[in-house]
């Protein structure tokens, strides 16, 4: 591999980079768009169980928010639920829609820079080509004549650039689009949730 490296030359330690960077942002994601850590199934049953009786106090809205994304989505919109002052609807839908837009930002975190790597990785790897095919002919000697297993070989390890890249890109732009899916996916649960507690909260409100 270290071979294989160093014969690829210069351009190749920029997808090496790539490399590094899209496992680091791939396993990131992994860990924190899974379903426990995003929208628990259960955790709307329990919180309308909540709010069925009366407003939950603060010290449970706080454990809410930490629970996950939901739980914080959640617990903005029973925070605006105030018996005190009265609230109306359109209140509480702007309370939601503000928590579920710092939501959406948190789930999607990363997921444009795993995206650039999924596009600028085969580029790169077509830079490192196209850098090699410059050196390899422009080292060939008009005088001398060139030599057809050297440059075959020089051929065969400017190519390398190209493998590498499009090795990087393909499971960059698969789990970029995997993430977008699951991100999708959340957002339509949180928006869903947000519907069903409405009505209880406006309740309470009002």
């Amino acid at each position: 591999m270290f071979s294989i490296i160093q014969a690829a030359g210069w351009p190749i330690w920029p997808l090496i980079l790539c490399s590094i960077a899209a496992l680091a942002l791939i396993i990131e994601r992994l860990a924190n768009l899974r379903e426990v850590k995003v929208a628990p199934p259960k955790l709307l049953d329990e919180v309308l169980g909540l709010t069925r009786s009366g407003l939950p106090s603060d010290d449970v809205l706080r454990k809410l928010a930490d629970n996950s994304v939901l739980g914080s989505v959640l617990a903005a919109g029973i925070r605006s639920a105030t018996p005190s002052r009265g609230t109306n609807e359109a209140q509480l839908r702007k309370a939601f829609e503000s928590a579920g837009r710092a939501a959406v930002h948190k789930l999607e975190r990363y997921l444009n820079a795993l995206g650039t790597i999924a596009s600028a990785a085969p580029l790169l790897g077509l830079l490192g080509t196209v850098v090699g095919m410059i050196e390899i002919f422009g080292a060939q000697s008009p005088t001398s004549g060139s030599n057809p297993e050297m440059l075959a070989h020089g051929i065969s390890v400017a190519l390398y650039n190209t493998a590498f890249g499009l090795i990087i890109a393909i499971p960059s732009l698969m789990f970029y689009r995997y993430f977008r899916g699951r991100v999708d996916a959340f957002v339509l649960d949180l928006e869903l949730a947000a519907e069903r507690l409405l009505p209880h909260l406006l309740r309470h409100g009002s």
